[in-house]
């Protein structure tokens, strides 16, 4: 069989199964609060827990003061309509970033194959979006628990969970039910949730077109799209967010509030960036990267100013993506979304800075493309600890990455690792990095209650001890297990089943032409 007609038959396979899912969840019955009726009211009242006082309060006013209770209702509502209204458009501003990556990659990339690395930027987001939807999302928060700022989303706390029992301890693996967002999940809460979680998701998914970029070919491209989304990002994502065990080594083992990751530093930006580290490696090198003695030689990027837009489009969107993830701006602690703002801000300055100063002394020049990959590499690394961490950290924590990417850059040649954009180096090597500044800078102001365990988050370098650091330790080896072990296991599987490099003469001529048909620049001859 051709690798044509594999890849076709892979495609259709995939187009089967998702149209009996779908069939399937058109046929569903109840359905959750699709329109809002029912969700908000006097028991979202701040403090108005199930029989707290401020409830029992309430449950006498219905009859003695009905006003009162209807007024309390009110409140209520209003209340979960600014987290979700504050949740959406954090979501709205992670969906944007999207035009970031598809800039940066492109700018870093060749003339040649531009409209290649573009297209994989724009692609891989319905392509995401689609397997989210279909299971990634019943895999990561099939059993998350309620979602207080949203409603409760009684739905989740409902839901199903594959649990592991051992020696009395329960160990959650992955969410069994909401494909489809179909009966119950078919829900504003849960509508919500989605909406955020998957443009995050996207995030992930879109990291590794980076790494591969001007050498993959579109077909396995697109099946790697669902991969992702289905399966490396939820089932990590359960783990860290959905409830699961790495979440629970607080309660479990009394390893500080367990696995804690505010915004994303390990289930996005490691998931991603490792994936592409193994992508990178199954892939090889592009021709000319390497010479025969070993030597790395530089292959600049055709549009530097473009990659620098990109790179401030990404900054912006992150605005969405740290203090998005209160969920929230009413209650339960969420105003703590402007320190998270500030902490953001500040670590993407001296990341930028601290990468500028450092190319600047090893090399006499200043090198804009690692200012911008040390910009986001600040941002990867307080992605974390964002919510925990003082302003002073934040700025400390955002210099060493900027300093670490460049590292990492240069670790990458030395290995023989072609990454033409930086996103080993930026999202992997960072994005663990972030993870590990939980378990050393968290102060313990902010936290309490986080994975069941009462006291806020603290760290080594705060008198917190080595609990909260040795479940982010955990967390990493995990990382590098799952994303990095997991996604080089998938890509040489899928290099048998569908080849995932362009020909070396395509590769040579540039890929634009061969995989889309179309050339980003016609009006110019591109070598």
């Amino acid at each position: 069989m051709s690798n044509h007609s594999r890849t076709c038959a892979v495609i259709v396979l995939i187009c089967a199964l998702m149209a009996v899912l779908c069939a399937s969840g058109a046929m569903a019955g109840s359905v959750g609060d699709p329109a809002g009726a029912t969700t908000g009211g006097s028991g979202d009242v701040i403090g108005a827990a199930p029989n707290s006082p401020t409830q029992k309060d309430l449950d006498a006013a219905d009859k003695t003061e009905p006003f009162a209770k209807k007024l309390a209702e009110t409140v209520g509502q209003n209340r979960v309509a600014i987290n979700m209204s504050w949740t959406l458009i954090a979501a709205f501003l992670v969906m944007f970033m999207q035009a970031g990556f598809a800039l940066v990659e492109t700018g870093f990339t060749r003339a040649k194959n531009a409209a290649h690395t573009m297209f994989m930027n724009f692609s891989v987001y319905a392509i995401g979006i689609i397997g989210f939807f279909v299971a990634g999302f019943a895999i990561m928060y099939g059993a998350a628990g309620a979602i207080g700022n949203l409603g409760g989303t009684p739905t989740l706390a409902g839901g199903h969970e594959f649990v592991l029992t051992i020696l009395g301890k329960k160990f959650g693996l992955f969410g069994t039910s909401g494909f489809l967002l179909q009966g119950p999940y078919y829900d504003i809460g849960v509508a919500a949730l989605f909406v955020f979680q998957m443009v995050f998701m996207d995030t992930a998914v879109t990291i590794p077109t980076g790494s591969m970029a001007e050498r993959w070919r579109l077909a396995s491209f697109l099946v790697y799209g669902l991969f992702m989304s289905i399966i490396l990002y939820p089932v990590f994502g359960n783990w860290a967010w959905g409830g699961g065990w790495l979440s629970q080594l607080g309660a479990n083992f009394g390893l500080g509030n367990g696995y804690v990751d505010f915004a994303g530093s390990g289930v996005v930006h490691s998931v991603g960036g490792l994936c592409a580290l193994a992508g990178a490696v199954v892939l090889g090198p592009r021709i000319g990267k390497f010479s025969r003695d070993g030597k790395a030689n530089a292959i600049p990027g055709h549009h530097i100013p473009m990659a620098i837009l990109g790179t401030l489009i990404l900054a912006f969107g992150w605005f969405g993506f740290n203090p998005g993830s209160t969920l929230g701006m009413s209650g339960g602690g969420n105003l703590r979304a402007a320190m998270v703002t500030l902490t953001t801000m500040l670590a993407s300055a001296s990341g930028c800075a601290a990468a500028v100063i450092y190319m600047l002394c090893k090399t006499g020049k200043p090198d804009p493309t690692m200012g911008a990959n040390g910009m986001l590499a600040g941002l990867v690394a307080i992605t974390a600890p964002c919510a925990f961490v003082t302003p002073g950290e934040a700025f400390i924590i955002g210099a060493i990455a900027g300093v670490l990417v460049c590292i990492g850059v240069a670790v990458l040649d030395k290995i023989h690792v072609d990454d033409p954009v930086g996103a080993v180096a930026v999202h992997g090597m960072n994005g663990l990095f972030g993870v590990l500044c939980v378990g050393l800078f968290a102060d313990g102001t902010f936290g309490g209650g986080l994975n069941g365990v009462s006291h806020g988050v603290v760290g080594l370098f705060h008198g917190g001890g080595f609990g909260q650091l040795g479940a982010q330790l955990i967390g990493c080896i995990t990382l590098l297990v799952w994303a990095l072990g997991g996604s080089y296991v998938y890509f040489k599987v899928m290099n048998k089943i569908i080849p995932m490099r362009v020909s070396k003469d395509d590769e040579l001529a540039g890929v634009d032409m061969s995989e889309t048909g179309l050339l980003a620049y016609p009006e110019f001859e591109v070598k």
